[in-house]
């Protein structure tokens, strides 16, 4: 058992890798010589387009996360084509949501049905895909999960009821897998972020509420993509070889952890 592998030994599967921050996740990761699964659900043309550009290293294959039977089959394609199993899994699909504060459901519009949508998507989805992952991450004796999370649940500026508990709900996730899967050597962490400045998610946001965030934040800039993915990286490299069960917050010091 290896306690931590270089990027250019690891395959590495991003939920929801065609556009908006996965596609920046599936860069950050191709940038460091890992081979990379872009998972989508329905951005095919995207995810074929980013595939194009290094086939050697990266594969497309679309699985809705929510599907337990799709999703196994998306770990077994992965490992049909690159020989080996998928090692670092990155749980970053989105259930349709639009970061539009004006949008959003008030606590008197709030069902279940809203909060089960997310929760769905957002735990669903990745129980899914670490039960898939499992098998192979054991047979490599490594593995690396980092779920995204937000900011939100520690500084609710604008109260998106039903994301925000999908994805507290994912962190407790997180730390119970890290003190499960411990002793195979797979590490478990969560990135937290605010706003980001833009992806297709946050394109809806109000210019005002970025200038909020902006004038509030010690760097005094919204967080980029680009950043976010970085430190997501950071949890596959060898550098955190000892890091699980922590939620790292990437917000430019907007909420201090």
């Amino acid at each position: 058992m290896q306690n931590s592998i270089h990027f250019d030994q690891q395959i590495v599967l991003v939920t929801g890798g065609a556009r908006g921050l996965g596609e920046h996740l599936v860069r950050a990761f191709v940038r460091e010589g890992a081979r990379v699964v872009i998972n989508y659900a329905n951005s095919a043309q995207a995810a074929q387009k980013l595939e194009s550009e290094a086939p050697e290293k990266l594969l497309a294959i679309q699985a809705d996360i929510t599907d337990a039977t799709a999703v196994q089959a998306m770990f077994a394609k992965a490992k049909a084509h690159f020989g080996q199993p998928v090692t670092t899994l990155i749980n970053n699909a989105l259930p349709s949501f639009s970061f539009n504060g004006d949008a959003r459901p008030s606590v008197e519009e709030l069902t279940l049905a809203h909060l089960h949508q997310q929760f769905d998507g957002v735990v669903g989805g990745a129980l899914n895909t670490v039960q898939a992952a499992l098998e192979g991450m054991r047979e490599a004796g490594f593995g690396r999960i980092v779920n995204i999370g937000t900011n939100l649940f520690q500084n609710p500026v604008v109260p998106y009821h039903d994301y925000t508990a999908g994805k507290a709900a994912l962190l407790s996730l997180t730390r119970t897998l890290a003190q499960d899967l411990g002793a195979d050597n797979i590490t478990v962490n969560m990135v937290s972020g605010g706003l980001l400045r833009t992806t297709d998610a946050s394109a809806a946001t109000p210019e005002a509420v970025f200038d909020y965030i902006a004038d509030n934040t010690p760097l005094r800039r919204v967080t980029t993509p680009a950043e976010f993915a970085d430190a997501i990286v950071f949890f596959a490299s060898p550098w955190a070889r000892a890091v699980t069960g922590q939620n790292l917050v990437v917000d430019g010091g907007l909420v201090k952890n």
